[in-house]
């Protein structure tokens, strides 16, 4: 598996280029899966494809903050992200792994994956709920998928050193929670891996087998799909 460990400058490039990764997949032909890694230097508020922002997100005081807010092609819930938040995003093909077509088989192959590259490091990390990754009961990691024909994009959140207390002022609590969350308030319900960002990254390589780093990334497709969908309010955040 190819990787690209890369953060762009802006919040919609970055959730642009997950999906130019899974668009560039799906023209190639042939099987193509990547591994790319990414950290906002800066808060965001990621929502999913279909998240009522007014629902989900104190919209207030992200304007108040200055922290924008963001939609992805995938589903879920909203997210904070920035320092201390690890994105991942692996575009994985279905010639390669027809089990993936199962979308809970998908869930738990990836998680999988992920659970065994983290727990030489946090031997009590398991899965949680649909899509989650918890230590200790504790979830630091929400994961969503984007299917297309030939591969899919499985992408999401990793903590490590990220301010729980910002979850607490952006996010309101949640329309749907799992069983295991029973009513924790962010702050009592998320935690932080006890490594460093650095050691992540490279557990994540080792464990997807991701060792051909590459450095020509679909940067026309990325800068279009910020034009038309990324950089726009009405796909954003529609609401003045």
């Amino acid at each position: 598996m190819r990787y690209v460990d890369l953060t762009l400058p802006t919040p919609a490039e970055n959730l642009a280029l997950d999906e130019a990764l899974l668009d560039e997949a799906e023209a190639c032909g042939e099987p193509l899966e990547t591994l790319r890694l990414w950290e906002s230097p800066e808060p965001i508020v990621v929502v999913g494809r279909s998240s009522q922002i007014a629902v989900e997100v104190r919209r207030d005081e992200c304007r108040r903050l200055g922290v924008p807010i963001v939609r992805r092609v995938s589903g879920g819930a909203a997210i904070v992200a920035g320092r201390g938040c690890l994105m991942y995003a692996l575009v994985l093909s279905y010639r390669r792994r027809p089990e993936l077509r199962s979308l809970g088989q998908a869930h738990r192959s990836v998680l999988g994956m992920l659970i065994g590259a983290i727990r030489r490091h946090a031997p009590g990390v398991h899965c949680c709920g649909t899509s989650d990754l918890a230590l200790d009961g504790r979830k630091f990691s929400g994961n969503s998928v984007r299917c297309h024909r030939e591969h899919l994009l499985y992408h999401g959140t990793l903590l490590y050193d990220f301010s729980l207390r910002l979850v607490e002022k952006c996010l309101a609590m949640p329309p749907r929670t799992p069983d295991y969350r029973a009513g924790r308030s962010h702050g009592q319900f998320l935690t932080n891996l006890p490594m460093t960002g650095q050691t992540l990254r490279g557990l994540l390589r080792e464990g997807c087998g991701a060792d051909r780093a590459i450095e020509d990334w679909p940067a026309a497709r990325t800068a279009r799909l910020v034009a038309e969908k990324y950089g726009r309010p009405e796909w954003n955040d529609p609401v003045p």
